[in-house]
């Protein structure tokens, strides 16, 4: 017997002047933070003089896929960083072992 799917929840969002009802698996409020900081980004841009809803969207999803990548490439160079730390770690254990 497979497990049930979880339960969803609606949520109402606004983002730029328009709402959203959504159907979602997870925090509501979560949701509702996600909406909040997508339209303060949107609304930021549109300050910037960009009148046209379709366009500040499109620089929104830009910027926010540009911290995306920037935060990827920060868990990749973490990665390293543990794989060095770990491979320190097994000689460091080696050596004691043949010091015993």
């Amino acid at each position: 017997m497979s497990p049930a799917p979880p339960e969803k929840k609606a949520v109402r969002l606004n983002i730029f002047n328009q709402t959203y009802s959504l159907l979602i698996t997870g925090d509501p409020a979560e949701m509702e933070r996600a909406a909040d900081e997508v339209d303060e980004l949107m609304t930021t841009i549109a300050r910037a003089g960009n009148v046209d809803a379709t366009r500040i969207a499109v620089l929104a999803c830009l910027h926010l896929q540009d911290r995306l990548h920037g935060l990827e490439r920060e868990i990749e160079s973490m990665r390293g960083h543990v794989e060095d730390v770990q491979a320190k770690t097994r000689r460091l254990s080696e050596l004691l072992e043949t010091i015993e």
